[in-house]
């Protein structure tokens, strides 16, 4: 067991919380897939409890590597851009749109998700392993996904018409990029 502990380890224990976001990820889209979404919310807030102590395990026993940084932006995109942007789709798009105004849907829905992964290349482009900022430029990911839950539960309790759901996706999308300073935690 002495790889959980080791910093060369692929499956070292930082690692391994990486591994259960990505499931939890991967069984999140698949329960989307099933109009299942209280299922998939939960298991994409599981996922987000694992990526926010992957990083905290990492830092504590020094086992922050290449790899574990690219696994990490590889889960949040799963997890922080691909699931929300799905389960807005399947749940809200689909059900209220049709021609003209689903393919509006649809182009946002791809401007959010090549948003996400741009910020997440860039982050990995521009970090050094092991090193923390005090100040994320841009919205974080995870941060755009709870964003996107609450524009979710807005349409889903009848407080923001659909369009208005298109509208705060592409804010959301742009400010995954934008020069907005957010506080590390």
């Amino acid at each position: 067991m002495k790889f959980l502990y080791n910093s060369s380890s692929h499956f070292n224990l930082a690692n391994m919380f990486t591994f259960v976001n990505i499931t939890a990820g991967l069984m999140a889209t698949y329960f989307i897939t099933q109009n299942n979404f209280f299922v998939a919310i939960v298991l994409a807030w599981i996922g987000g409890a694992f990526d926010i102590f992957d990083g905290k395990i990492a830092r504590k026993y020094n086992l922050s590597n290449e790899f574990g940084v690219q696994l990490d932006s590889f889960a949040d995109f799963l997890s922080f851009v691909l699931v929300p942007v799905f389960l807005i789709f399947q749940s809200v798009y689909v059900i209220n749109f049709s021609n003209m105004s689903m393919l509006l849907a649809a182009i946002v829905s791809i401007y959010y998700v090549i948003s996400g992964l741009r910020r997440l290349i860039h982050f990995n482009i521009h970090t050094d392993v092991g090193e923390v900022d005090k100040f994320f430029t841009g919205v974080p990911t995870p941060l755009g996904a709870i964003l996107l839950w609450l524009t979710y539960l807005g349409s889903s309790y009848d407080f923001l018409p659909a369009v208005s759901v298109i509208t705060l996706m592409a804010i959301i999308g742009w400010s995954l990029n934008s020069k907005v300073k957010v506080p590390h935690p």
